[in-house]
């Protein structure tokens, strides 16, 4: 399983220019790391390449978009995420909608994130055999299990993806098992993935950083990998890099590049908890709660990686209002209503924005209020006053407006 050939470029690339989407960091390093990855994609493309990041760090994706908007007709998204969660699922997808409306004249193709590529395995392997060759221990004559430590997610789908990768490792290599286990947010943590291989009394365990920087959370990964080997002295353990700026991300998100320039970006909607109901999960289920949530995520979300026991934190305003802006309602006055919400909104904790459609076209203007989940429906700028001296500054909601619960 490799991954040696470049990506093939096809021609007439003159109008075209690739974003390269970061989460973002307080961390410049973490940043350099995108812009690293930026350039070397130009070179393997032959075309041009930015970095944008959704937070903490600057250009912000739209303002990235509106760089490249004046020199190309066409601009290919391809997200420097290793799962699809939220932030791929919704929080990008939002902030491109909006791009596309204003730049009408630009094609914003939205490309998918690196997700489960043999070139993905093949850098877990080499990670691997680097923590090997330290500890002195052969896969091939002793007892070496493999633990693939990843971030950890609410997403069920990304942590299957997790999964996978930890499976598709295993497969015809002789590691005795290969674990998975997460940071946080989700089990099995890494602790706890650990003590359990004890009991199978492996001569080595190798635990590898499923992250592509080197922050608080690979330190975490450290530190709890070498309290285990002091804890268990029959075993011997090490933690290795995350996966950086390996060359082969170039192969991976130049395929990404190709499928988002192509229109045939493959998600998994059948395992997608905004989709379908998945036990645990059903308050998920629904575009415009997944579509609101990023509205309200894409405000207020706050990297904690200064915090050594919590690396994000959201500092949120109260209340985060959305206005629909799609062509039904914006012909039945939703410009008027969102400027009206702004100028009384000015000096309250809220954030007012525009959204795509909110699947209720025809009982327009349409606005929802997050986090209490409330449709207000058929709203006029008058409407508009009441809402935020009533519902936004007071939680009470407006009565006399038609309204529906999410």
């Amino acid at each position: 399983m490799t991954a040696e050939a470049a990506t093939p470029v096809p021609e007439s690339l003159d109008d075209e220019a690739v974003l390269l989407v970061g989460h973002g960091s307080r961390r410049e390093r973490s940043n350099e790391q995108v812009r690293e990855l930026a350039a070397a994609l130009e070179d393997r493309l032959g075309l041009p390449v930015d970095a944008g990041f959704l937070e903490l760090a600057e250009p912000s994706i739209s303002d990235a978009i509106a760089g490249l908007a004046g020199t190309v007709s066409t601009i290919s998204v391809v997200q420097l995420s290793l799962f699809g969660a939220s932030h791929v699922k919704t929080d990008v997808p939002v902030i491109i909608q909006e791009a596309r409306a204003e730049h009408d004249g630009v094609t914003i193709h939205n490309g998918s994130h690196l997700g489960v590529h043999p070139a993905m395995v093949d850098v877990l392997d080499d990670r691997v055999s680097d923590v090997e060759a330290e500890l002195g221990v052969d896969r091939g004559g002793d007892d070496v299990a493999v633990v693939v430590c990843a971030r950890g997610s609410s997403d069920p789908d990304a942590n299957a993806d997790a999964h996978k990768l930890s499976r598709l490792l295993q497969e015809g290599r002789a590691f005795t098992r290969v674990e998975t286990a997460f940071v946080g947010v989700t089990e099995p943590e890494l602790p706890d993935a650990l003590h359990d291989l004890s009991r199978h009394r492996p001569d080595a365990v190798v635990v590898v950083p499923y992250m592509l920087g080197d922050g608080v959370l690979t330190g975490r990964v450290r530190d709890q990998t070498a309290e285990f080997d002091a804890e268990y002295p029959y075993v011997t353990a090490g933690a290795g890099d995350p996966l950086g700026t390996d060359t082969r991300l170039l192969d991976v998100l130049g395929d990404r590049w190709q499928e988002a320039r192509t229109d045939s970006v493959d998600m998994s909607c059948d395992t997608c908890k905004y989709k379908v109901e998945l036990d645990g999960y059903e308050e998920d289920v629904g575009g415009a709660r997944a579509t609101l949530r990023a509205l309200a995520h894409k405000q207020s979300h706050a990297d904690r990686e200064d915090v050594a026991d919590e690396p994000h934190a959201h500092d949120a305003p109260s209340k985060h209002v959305a206005v629909c802006t799609n062509q039904t309602c914006a012909a039945m006055g939703a410009p008027a209503v969102l400027e009206r919400l702004r100028q009384e909104a000015r000096d309250c904790d809220a954030r007012v924005t525009r959204t795509s459609c909110l699947g209720q076209c025809g009982d327009g203007p349409n606005v929802a209020v997050y986090p209490d989940g409330v449709w207000y429906q058929g709203v006029t700028a008058d409407d508009a006053t009441r809402i935020v001296s009533s519902h936004v500054e007071r939680d009470r909601i407006v009565s006399d407006i038609d309204t529906q619960l999410l």
